[in-house]
């Protein structure tokens, strides 16, 4: 399993207020990327606490680990339910970080499977045989409005309103997380990323960096390129994994 991990503040924005996680783990390797929103600085204190909260609970896990399927889907959910509860008081406590939330994307590779956790608008992709495929669906308003037919995917690129995301930890007390499994085969690269990629990138381009590049790290690298390339609107986070 090769890893390539890359973050970067983007060209616009004075901060980053996007965080990520990769476990040292190798048997039960674990990944997160977190997109925070939030005024002065708030967002980067809602991501950051994400990733610790997640990140610790799965470090206790490790040591009771199991590969039944309901109970790895359970700690993804307890963990980004835990993640949800402390963000939101902290925001409801202090007046500075008022509204601040998140989005929490993770992967835990056991075994023959990939467990995606996805809350918001950063995404997890798969790249196999050639063909890149989105595994998760944004919690966006451009995406509800695409499901019900009302614009194209083509429009939904340009949307004055695409930024709006429906979905995200921290902001109410309750939050619903999304699960997939996926099976995994030799050969697969797994992609998690921020809006900040996705907005400014094509699929087609992301595609071809993740194929052209041997060394997955230096595909990493070429991601943030292109998207400071388009102009770099936005904080670019990306993970990508090679089976």
């Amino acid at each position: 399993m090769d890893i390539g991990v890359k973050t970067d503040v983007g060209i616009i924005r004075d901060n980053n207020q996007d965080a990520y996680y990769v476990s040292s783990d190798k048997d039960y390797p674990l990944f997160i990327i977190a997109d925070g929103m939030g005024g002065h600085k708030a967002g980067e204190i809602a991501s950051g606490m994400a990733i610790e909260i997640i990140s610790n609970n799965f470090k206790n896990y490790f040591a009771d680990v199991t590969t039944v399927d309901e109970e790895v889907k359970d700690r993804i959910r307890k963990s980004i339910d835990e993640a949800n509860k402390k963000i939101y008081k902290k925001s409801m406590e202090e007046e500075r970080y008022s509204g601040m939330g998140t989005t929490v994307t993770l992967a835990h590779v056991i075994d023959d499977k990939i467990f995606i956790g996805h809350v918001g608008d950063s995404r997890a992709y798969l790249l196999r045989d050639g063909v890149l495929s989105q595994i998760t669906e944004d919690h966006s308003l451009v995406e509800e409005l695409i499901r019900n037919g009302s614009i194209s995917k083509e429009e939904a690129k340009h949307h004055p309103q695409r930024n709006i995301i429906t979905r995200a930890v921290g902001t109410s007390d309750k939050i619903k997380t999304d699960i997939i499994v996926e099976r995994k085969h030799k050969g697969d690269i797994l992609l998690l990323c921020t809006d900040g990629l996705t907005n400014m990138v094509d699929e087609t381009r992301i595609k071809d960096s993740l194929t052209m590049n041997e060394d997955i790290e230096k595909a990493c690298e070429d991601l943030i390129k292109l998207s400071n390339d388009e102009g770099g609107f936005d904080n670019i986070t990306v993970i990508a994994v090679k089976f």
